[in-house]
C-alpha cells in the first residue's frame, strides 16, 4: 500500500545540473515551490524523507539535522526535455545560456550528515 502522507514525496534528493554546493559535504534535497522550512507540515516531510533515504536512521535524528540546514529559492527546469533539472534564472535561462522548457519556482535545503 502506497504511504499516503501530506507532504510524503514533497522532497527528493538533488541529481540536477549547476547548483553549486557551499561544501562538498552537504546533502543538498529539493522540493518544486517556494515552501517554508519552519511550517511543520514541510519540516517533518524532509525529516521523514532523511530517514526514508538511510541519511538519518530515525524521524528525530533527521530534526536534529535541520536544525543546522540551510534553505536557498530559486528557479529550476529541464532543457530539451531532460529529466534531471538544470538550475535557471526567473526567465528560464540556464547559467550555459540553454533556456528550460518550464521555469519551476524550487526550494533547496543543504543538510550536513553521512549517510548511515
Amino acid at each position: 500500500m502506497k504511504d499516503s502522507r501530506i507532504g510524503e514525496s514533497l522532497w527528493v534528493e538533488w541529481s540536477g545540473e549547476d547548483y553549486d554546493s557551499f561544501d562538498r559535504d552537504l546533502t543538498t534535497f529539493y522540493t518544486v515551490g517556494h515552501v517554508d522550512l519552519e511550517n511543520d507540515v514541510v519540516k517533518r516531510a524532509l525529516a521523514s524523507a532523511l530517514q526514508r533515504d538511510g541519511i538519518a536512521v530515525s524521524l528525530g535524528e533527521g530534526y536534529k539535522l535541520l536544525d543546522g540546514a540551510i534553505a536557498m529559492l530559486g528557479y529550476a527546469g529541464c532543457v530539451d526535455g531532460d529529466t534531471d533539472m538544470t538550475i535557471c534564472a526567473q526567465d528560464g535561462e540556464t547559467r550555459d545560456g540553454d533556456d528550460v522548457d518550464e521555469v519551476l519556482e524550487v526550494t533547496w535545503v543543504e543538510i550536513q550528515c553521512q549517510k548511515v
